[in-house]
């Protein structure tokens, strides 16, 4: 009997070593994250999961017909927003035709395009299961408050429509073009982007609010990664969550006369911050066209396109 004891407390002493070492280790990493936040290891190869083991989605990292198969048998519906007013109608045509060739090809998506032109929207034909629905809202004389408005539009959207057509919803930019495949790897609860420009920056350089005044503040010694505003996904109800928290910042800054240094960019970063998203899109899915290829970034997904700022915008 003593020696079966002796056995048990041995097996016991190594299961809690084996269990302090993991600790352990997933500790020493959480903390060199919390200071760097890097998408790549020191070797240079890409970081898969997050400090919160959300996965963070990589090509490779995932098998594209069987996670496309997993969810065509749920028979989903995914909403994807747009917002086109002005001069960035131009956008339309190549962002929808890409969309046709490259986002959840199989699966059923209803396009809802926000724009102060119905007339400038182009035919586009779309694939079987697939719609547009044009939305028209009022024109503005400021490329910041279109930003602004976004969150709210969304969020309006999502209470009036949404919660009873579809199961995701997409948010993102029009001026940006499809360069290959995506697909279900993306979906999941809460769904942020890392922004090109800072996948290799440290936290301290990220373009975050400073401003203690603002409700999109993020202290220097805080911050995660730095996700872009071009993209925001997830489930219906978790993207209105963001959306309208998103939105009741905006208000209260707007109030105090505040505006984020990024608008609803800043926001969505300091709601990530707090909510913390479930799934991590790598820059593929948002990268930029003037930048060059990296070794990293094995295939571009979808990029923001080369454009002239002064041209398509209605104000500096």
């Amino acid at each position: 009997m003593k020696f079966q004891n002796i056995n048990t407390f041995l097996l016991v002493l190594a299961g809690i070593s084996v269990t302090g070492l993991i600790f352990l280790g997933y500790s020493s990493t959480s903390l060199r994250y919390k200071e760097k936040r890097f998408c790549l290891n020191p070797d240079g190869k890409v970081v898969p999961v997050t400090p919160w083991l959300s996965p963070i989605v990589w090509e490779g990292t995932f098998d594209p017909l069987l996670i496309d198969s997993i969810y065509r048998q749920q028979n989903i519906t995914i909403a994807t927003t747009v917002f086109a007013l002005g001069k960035y109608t131009q956008f339309l045509k190549d962002f929808l035709e890409s969309a046709e060739q490259n986002y959840f090809v199989g699966f059923r998506v209803h396009y809802y395009l926000f724009t102060d032109q119905p007339e400038q929207v182009p035919e586009v034909k779309l694939g079987e299961e697939r719609q547009l629905t044009v939305l028209k809202v009022p024109s503005s004389n400021r490329w910041q408050e279109i930003t602004l408005r976004r969150m709210e539009k969304l969020e309006k959207l999502i209470e009036s429509r949404l919660v009873n057509e579809a199961d995701y919803v997409f948010s993102l930019d029009v001026d940006t073009k499809f360069y290959g495949r995506w697909g279900a790897e993306s979906l999941g609860r809460l769904i942020g982007v890392i922004h090109p420009g800072y996948y290799q920056t440290a936290r301290e350089q990220f373009p975050y609010e400073r401003r203690p005044e603002s409700q999109a503040f993020i202290p220097y010694a805080e911050g995660d990664y730095y996700y872009g505003g071009a993209v925001i996904g997830g489930l219906v109800k978790d993207v209105y969550e963001a959306a309208k928290t998103c939105r009741e910042q905006l208000d209260i800054d707007a109030a105090k006369s505040i505006e984020a240094a990024w608008q609803e960019e800043s926001h969505l970063n300091k709601y990530f911050l707090y909510n913390k998203p479930s799934k991590v899109l790598s820059p593929e899915y948002l990268w930029q066209d003037f930048k060059p290829h990296t070794n990293e970034v094995k295939i571009i997904r979808f990029s923001q396109v080369i454009k002239n700022y002064a041209a398509v915008r209605p104000n500096p």
